[in-house]
């Protein structure tokens, strides 16, 4: 049964730089709107669920670019808020060969959605209106306001019986010096909050400070991912091992940890043709599984193949729909390593 979910976060203007040109070389850029909250939303909108945005865009021509690109997208937009001047923009130059790709992000600590109040939100108003409410971890990583924000929208989720999916998704750029230790303590209190949670042992050993004697990356995560599972009375956590092969395809392995069991998504193998947002598209196929109550190895090989997908098109917004997803899944065996 389709469900709504509230996606928080902020929206941000994408500047690319056409073809494999650096910044330095190129003299036109090509501009659309992205975020991690809209391109989970928009992949849930096509799965058949009803999606909305949660942010605040400035009230001026480029808010209302950004408001119609997102509207394009099937995505809900009625708990937008309006204030602010400025909109947070990145700069993407895309990677070749060995030269991986590059983003600088520009004027985000004054954006809108940065500079809002805090009391911005209608907690209340926004969990009554959804099912599930989405967060990512770069909003932890944006001032203390936006923290507070998080976590209040979050603990009023889990007190009203919403489900609260988190995403780890830390960004060392965004926390600067000491990233982990100033991000520990607020990824840990969202860990205890949520319901579904994204991540890998990576996280585990260098946000919340976890250790293992293992060497070998799968072993770290079959020992670590049910330790915080444990730690943080999480049901649900899921994410992907990847492998960049030296010609630039890559493979992707996705896992799924619910009741004290693995299941492992079959591995990918594809050339790549825009990375950005592969993670939101492989979350949404996870929260789409779980929503639909579906056997842990068809919810992770599901969000594999949706991941793979989100790498064929331009643009962070996953565009695959659920037939389109299943299609690929079962066409998928000529490209699995064994």
């Amino acid at each position: 049964m389709p469900k709504t979910i509230a996606c928080f976060g902020e929206v941000m203007m994408r500047l690319q730089v056409p073809g494999h040109d650096l910044l330095t070389q190129a003299d036109t850029l090509r501009y659309s709107f992205s975020g991690t909250n809209v391109n989970v939303a928009s992949a849930l909108s096509r799965f058949g669920h009803t999606a909305h945005i949660v942010t605040t865009l400035p009230a001026s021509p480029l808010g209302d670019a950004a408001l119609a690109h997102i509207r394009k997208l099937g995505v809900a937009t009625s708990l937008v808020r309006r204030g602010g001047r400025w909109l947070g923009m990145y700069f993407l130059e895309t990677g070749f060969g060995p030269r991986p790709s590059r983003v600088t992000y520009a004027n985000r600590a004054e954006s809108s959605f940065n500079t809002a109040p805090s009391d911005a939100y209608d907690v209340e108003s926004i969990v009554q209106a959804a099912d599930v409410v989405h967060f990512c971890g770069i909003s932890l990583a944006m001032n203390d306001v936006v923290r507070a924000q998080t976590k209040a929208l979050a603990a009023a989720a889990k007190a009203a019986g919403r489900l609260v999916s988190f995403d780890c998704n830390y960004r060392p750029s965004l926390w600067g010096e000491d990233g982990y230790a100033s991000a520990k303590p607020h990824y840990a209190d969202m860990l205890r909050l949520a319901d579904l949670v994204f991540m890998n042992e990576k996280d585990a050993m260098h946000i919340l400070g976890m250790t293992t004697s293992r060497q070998d990356r799968r072993e770290r995560l079959l020992e670590l991912i049910p330790a915080v599972a444990r730690t943080y009375d999480i049901p649900v956590i899921a994410g992907t091992h990847r492998t960049v092969h030296p010609d630039s395809t890559h493979s992707l392995q996705g896992y799924l940890y619910k009741e004290e069991a693995f299941a492992f998504s079959k591995k990918l193998s594809f050339p790549v043709y825009d990375r950005i947002g592969a993670g939101d598209a492989f979350a949404s196929g996870i929260l789409h599984g779980v929503l639909e109550d579906r056997a842990p190895e068809r919810i992770v090989n599901f969000a594999a193949a949706a991941a793979m997908l989100a790498h064929t098109v331009s643009g962070d917004s996953p565009m695959a729909s659920e037939p389109e997803v299943e299609r690929a899944l079962a066409e998928a065996t000529d490209d699995i390593e064994r």
